[in-house]
């Protein structure tokens, strides 16, 4: 497996682009996301990677951050979302834009979505509750910081041993915009053991 690729960047046609590393030019398919914070050709990059192998080809996918790599890894494992999705998504919104809309079961934004339609945004809602905690908000460009401390807390609870359903409903009410990822994480156990 390709974990990061560092070289020069020759050509970027979105959503493609090649780098030269050490002589050998990669291309690498790469969201919007990626391609608003690419440098000038001719200047230095380096992003991590995602390998895809088909009968037909290889295609390695570049990305800006962990946390949009993490993502894009989550997407390919919900039924009838691939690569093509995966970017489609990855170019239309933020990791923890995406998170958000997870985390409040959003559909109408999801099918703003480049490539998703209605079927589609309710399989996310339905299959990616249970992958969220696979994605670090941390990882990457700083975002929301309510988003991050629920994304940690919930995290958490989920290594604590509950379930990804279950830590949701544990923190929904809680005002995830003023405390801290500890502070939501006791205060969701609390409610638990006061019931």
């Amino acid at each position: 497996m390709i974990g990061f690729l560092r070289g020069t960047l020759v050509v970027k046609q979105p959503p493609r682009l090649t780098l030269d590393v050490n002589g050998i030019g990669y291309e690498i398919e790469a969201p919007m996301s990626t391609f608003y914070d690419l440098p000038d050709c001719g200047e230095a990059l380096q992003l991590v990677t995602h390998l895809v192998i088909r009968d037909d080809a290889h295609v390695l996918y570049g990305f800006a951050s962990e946390s949009e790599r993490a993502l894009f890894r989550s997407l390919l494992k919900v039924s009838g979302v691939g690569a093509r999705i995966g970017l489609g998504i990855l170019s239309g919104i933020s990791v923890d834009g995406f998170r958000r809309c997870v985390l409040e079961r959003d559909l109408v934004a999801l099918t703003r979505l480049p490539g998703i339609g209605r079927k589609t945004a309710e399989r996310l809602l339905v299959e990616m509750p249970d992958r969220l905690p696979e994605i670090d908000p941390s990882a990457g460009a700083a975002g929301n910081g309510a988003v991050n401390a629920e994304g940690e807390a919930h995290g958490a609870l989920v290594a604590l041993g509950y379930k990804p359903a279950e830590a949701l409903r544990m923190l929904k009410g809680l005002d995830a915009t003023t405390l801290r990822a500890e502070d939501l994480i006791r205060e969701a156990l609390k409610q638990v053991h006061d019931r």
